[in-house]
């Protein structure tokens, strides 16, 4: 039924502006503010958008919202370390010292950070089968 539906994703943040330094500047991505709406839209490779919405009473995730698949781990990380970008360290993970999770039994070389509203996005990559 909704199989040739275009989906999008969405949640929640506490600032617009924020949020659009954020996933502008600091990660480099595309976005454009609805000023109608108040909401921003994240564009995504492979033509996917995100929309962020602003939410008085803001919550954030406590489960990863947005994963980005990057081809090399370590240069992510350090590229966005090097922008300010903070890793979280989780109890349960061996994670090294810069914050990736690196477990082929387990899934993909995983890095966490959070938004300016702290939401939980990662980057990752995933090892050939």
């Amino acid at each position: 039924m909704l199989g040739a539906s275009k989906a999008f994703g969405s949640y929640s943040v506490d600032s617009i502006g924020a949020a659009k330094e954020f996933y502008g500047q600091t990660l480099g991505l595309d976005v454009a503010v609805d000023e109608t709406m108040g909401i921003l839209a994240v564009h995504l490779a492979g033509g996917h958008d995100v929309m962020l919405y602003p939410k008085d009473d803001h919550r954030p995730a406590e489960f990863t919202v947005l994963n980005f698949t990057v081809d090399d781990i370590d240069e992510a990380v350090d590229a966005l370390a090097a922008r300010g970008v903070s890793f979280e360290v989780y109890d349960g993970f061996d994670q090294d010292a810069k914050g990736i999770a690196r477990d082929a039994r387990t899934g993909p070389s995983i890095a966490w950070f959070k938004d300016p509203a702290g939401n939980i996005l990662s980057v990752l990559h995933e090892s050939p089968a």
